[in-house]
């Protein structure tokens, strides 16, 4: 009888490396993907394209594009806005939360009225 490894009784499956459940990606026809390759865009500062120098915490309009559902701030790989303008916009949004003008928390979200769903 063949085991996998000293102290198992069961025959698990190595690959070609030689680690337990190892599978070579698969290029060929269904491989999954059909052929074409993503590529992602770049996505550009919202900001910069309008040439905003300041970001004004009164514009909760704005901001509030900038907050996921649960109300968190969104980070910049999903948002697109450039290092310098993330940072005004955190500290913005922090502001205007802090003159209830924008919520803290999905609680507030829910009884503001600003879900949408």
């Amino acid at each position: 009888m063949t085991t996998s490894a000293p102290g198992r009784g069961s025959f698990a499956p190595r690959g070609p490396a030689g680690r337990p459940g190892f599978r070579p990606h698969r290029d060929g026809p269904g491989g999954g993907g059909g052929g074409r390759r993503f590529y992602n865009r770049r996505r550009v500062c919202t900001f910069c394209v309008d040439k905003i120098k300041d970001i004004d915490y009164k514009d909760f309009n704005r901001l509030q594009r900038f907050l996921s559902e649960r109300a968190r701030i969104m980070p910049r790989r999903r948002s697109g806005t450039c290092n310098r303008h993330q940072r005004m916009l955190a500290l913005a949004i922090k502001r205007a939360r802090h003159l209830a003008l924008l919520p803290f928390t999905a609680d507030h979200v829910l009884s503001m009225g600003l879900a949408t769903r």
